[in-house]
């Protein structure tokens, strides 16, 4: 970018940027021209340079090295100049820099300055970020501007505003303007005043239906809308008046109809003004009819030309598409062609809307748009957009056919962004659905020979394939084309998935027991399992490791046990899904029994599927496994015929001894200490909820000595489930080097029906090392 660019030639080419990254570097370079501007002295390109910085400080970029040259250019001579150098000054600055003292003679100046557009320059950045020390300097000068006959400067001065609020319908537009803002603001910041000011909705409404008939003025009327700021400002006292009052909201339903109607869109002013009443239509107690004339007007924002409109469109959606969702749906279509907007918040809008309007009545439509979209999408929007479409297919799913090829479908498109608790529902969904094994597995090993990257879908593969094995050798398949399949082709591809370098130690663990299990649903190639087997005795990999040499157990010491005791197929896993409708076209969602808890879902989530075939050998004879706390805590969710065995056979148990430190509002806090050396402690801070409602918003944040290193591990999630059924979790490490005693504060902040809570912790002692019993096996 040449250095002599204007700014609307800067703007222009900041808002092509196709890419977050590409921005910054725009960003970067025009700052060091700026830079370079500001120390050149007076060149006559000041003003300009700072103009641009503050519309790089306008997109969030740093800014603070122009705070000096806003300084200079107010006490200019020049008129351009000093409305550059105070519009900087009130972006740039505030009371607390040291920077905003160094400002307040050159106002002091201009406020006795001849020109009336120089004093209120003056008055507005001495409102906006004046200290009580300016304030109290300059007080001579504001009471003489207070005697003034210029009804342009009476406008600036607020302190005359309280004297024109009764008489407001007489007053010139300028001071009713202050008056608005004046009477805002006391209604925002003291709500014992509304009752008062709701008094005046008539007068406003009245005003209001003014600005809309009149006719054309040139002193206030911008793009054809009359005086478009003083609109604004009234539609959102309006707003903040009608709020949760049915009689002001009955006084203004008209007025909003009017405007609504009568204000011509074409214009950003206009969008403006329309913007504000379907703000001031969703906020007060109006009509329905009113209503969705509300959400037509934000549905033809959606076609505007100008990105930040739509943007803007699409967020004041969201916000209104749970209380009228059949009026949002009327708006589907455009809102799905957003999703191809080359601007990526846009995109993201789009993306949250889409998935809110997904009802059983359009699954199939909006699901087929939605992995489109998935295909193209940018790399920073596939997580959340996989997580939609998980959440989506599961709460409205036709069939379970067709559930299971929406979830294939985007493993394979997107199978490294997906949550980790994919694989173990998945699983479990395809356990349930016994009538479609043959398929699933057929679908699955296709996937697997195309394409071994995407870990998840590798790893559903191999463990269809460890349990339903003997259905993909037989090759009959109704519901697709049969494919001739040997013993070997298989062997083959689970080979390829243990010596992979893309393949995770996870990964290799499902490959290897589903290699194991097929010792038992082939027939001729038990000899070429049991040396795959052997191999992996001696892995490098812990994990891989144990697993071998526990299967080798099997094919040596306990083979007569191998089958079908030990690798027979897993047992059907309920999970109680209350989001689910099962193809209910009402769309009626039903609430969780609070009264009952949810075993196997809390179960999955602690668990790995790979795990349970170790549990399973673990649970016949084998003593090799340590049985992961998690299991020996809650068992309450495994089949009935492992229960008694696994009791039984743990070979260790923990006993973790865990302390309270913070019991409030629903949520407990403890903390419990994993790991403990001479200089270093590893504790686990346990959050759970016994509330009625979800807690959300969660965070916890710490402080220690300063002799004494913290490392917080992230979070194991944001959202405590309420009546007990989940936790969250967060570590943290201690490295204390002086060995001095440990002492930890900690900060809560979470949200609960709205209401958002905060507070702060003392630990001053910390739990022991949860120690080890050994039970000796039956």
């Amino acid at each position: 970018m040449p250095s002599s660019v204007r700014l609307q030639e800067m703007i222009r080419v900041i808002r092509s940027a196709r890419t977050q990254g590409e921005e910054r570097g725009i960003i970067q370079r025009e700052c060091a021209d700026i830079r370079a501007q500001f120390r050149q002295g007076d060149n006559g390109e000041r003003s300009h340079s700072l103009a641009k910085l503050l519309y790089v400080h306008m997109l969030g970029y740093p800014a603070h090295f122009g705070q000096m040259e806003c300084v200079r250019l107010i006490a200019s001579t020049r008129y351009s100049e000093k409305r550059i150098g105070y519009l900087g000054a009130m972006m740039l600055l505030d009371e607390n820099q040291d920077a905003s003292l160094l400002i307040t003679n050159s106002i002091k100046n201009d406020l006795s300055h001849n020109s009336q557009y120089v004093q209120s320059l003056a008055l507005c950045t001495l409102a906006c970020m004046g200290s009580a020390e300016m304030c109290r300097d300059l007080a001579p000068e504001i009471e003489r501007l207070l005697r003034a006959s210029n009804s342009y400067i009476k406008k600036k001065v607020m302190f005359l505003i309280i004297f024109f609020l009764n008489n407001c319908l007489t007053v010139s537009t300028g001071v009713l303007h202050g008056a608005v803002v004046l009477i805002t603001e006391l209604c925002e910041h003291n709500p014992g005043t509304l009752d008062q000011f709701r008094k005046a909705v008539p007068e406003l409404v009245q005003i209001m239906k003014g600005l809309v008939t009149s006719s054309y003025s040139p002193e206030h009327n911008v793009a054809g809308i009359s005086d478009p700021f003083l609109q604004v400002r009234i539609l959102r006292l309006l707003r903040i008046l009608g709020h949760n009052n049915d009689t002001a909201s009955d006084a203004m339903n008209d007025l909003l109809a009017q405007v609504a109607t009568n204000t011509d869109s074409s214009k950003t002013a206009g969008s403006a003004v329309l913007y504000e009443t379907v703000l001031t239509i969703m906020d007060i107690n109006s009509e329905s009819g009113l209503r969705v004339l509300a959400v037509n007007i934000l549905g033809r924002f959606l076609l505007n030309n100008d990105r930040n409109i739509r943007y803007i469109s699409m967020t004041s959606l969201q916000k209104i598409v749970q209380t009228d969702h059949n009026a949002v749906q009327r708006h589907r279509g455009t809102i799905v062609d957003c999703l191809k907007d080359q601007d990526t918040s846009v995109k993201r809008r789009a993306l949250e809307l889409s998935l809110a309007l997904v009802s059983a009545v359009n699954i199939r439509s909006m699901m087929k748009e939605l992995l489109i979209f998935l295909s193209t999408c940018p790399p920073e929007l596939r997580s959340h957009t996989t997580s939609g479409i998980f959440n989506a297919a599961e709460r409205y799913s036709p069939s379970k056919r067709w559930h299971i090829d929406t979830i294939l479908h985007v493993l394979t498109t997107a199978g490294g962004d997906v949550r980790d608790e994919t694989v173990p529902n998945l699983i479990q969904l395809i356990t349930t659905a016994s009538e479609l094994h043959c398929y699933t597995v057929h679908k699955l090993y296709r996937a697997l020979v195309k394409d071994i990257s995407q870990q998840s879908l590798v790893q559903v593969a191999c463990w269809c394939i460890g349990e339903y094995g003997d259905l993909l050798l037989k090759g009959e398949c109704e519901e697709i084309e049969p494919v001739q399949v040997t013993e070997d082709d298989v062997l083959d591809a689970l080979e390829t998935v243990l010596q992979s370098h893309m393949s995770s130690p996870a990964t290799r663990g499902f490959a290897l027991t589903a290699t194991m299990k097929l010792s038992t649903r082939i027939t001729d190639n038990v000899d070429r399992i049991r040396s795959i087997v052997s191999i992996y005795g001696s892995c490098i990999d812990l994990e891989l490791q144990q697993r071998a040499v526990e299967y080798n157990a099997l094919f040596k010491k306990y083979d007569h046990m191998r089958y079908p005791a030990v690798l027979e197929r897993m047992p059907v896993m309920d999970k109680n899904s209350p989001g689910h409708t099962n193809g209910d076209t009402s769309g009626e969602i039903k609430e969780p029994d609070p009264s009952k808890p949810k075993p196997v879902e809390a179960g999955l989530r602690h668990l790995q599927c790979y795990e349970t075939y170790l549990f399973q050998i673990n649970a016949v004879h084998l003593n090799f496994l340590l049985i992961k706390e998690s299991w020996t805590k809650n068992v309450s969710w495994f089949p009935q015929k492992y229960k008694a065995e696994m009791q039984k056979r743990c070979v260790y148990v923990h006993v973790v001894l865990t302390e309270t430190v913070y019991e409030k509002n629903g949520l407990s806090l403890k903390i419990q200490c994993d790991k403990q050396t001479e200089t270093e402690v590893t504790v686990t801070l346990i959050g759970s909820n016994s509330a009625q409602n979800d807690i959300t918003n969660f965070t916890l944040q710490a402080a220690v000595p300063k002799s004494v290193q913290l490392q917080m591990k992230a979070p194991s999630g944001n959202v405590i489930p309420a009546h007990g059924l989940g936790q969250v979790t967060q570590t943290v490490v201690l490295n204390n080097p002086n060995k001095v005693s440990l002492k930890m504060r900690i900060r809560v902040s979470f949200s609960n029906q709205g209401a958002v809570h905060q507070d702060t912790v003392q630990i001053d002692s910390f739990p022991t090392q949860a120690s080890q019993t050994s039970v000796s096996p039956l």
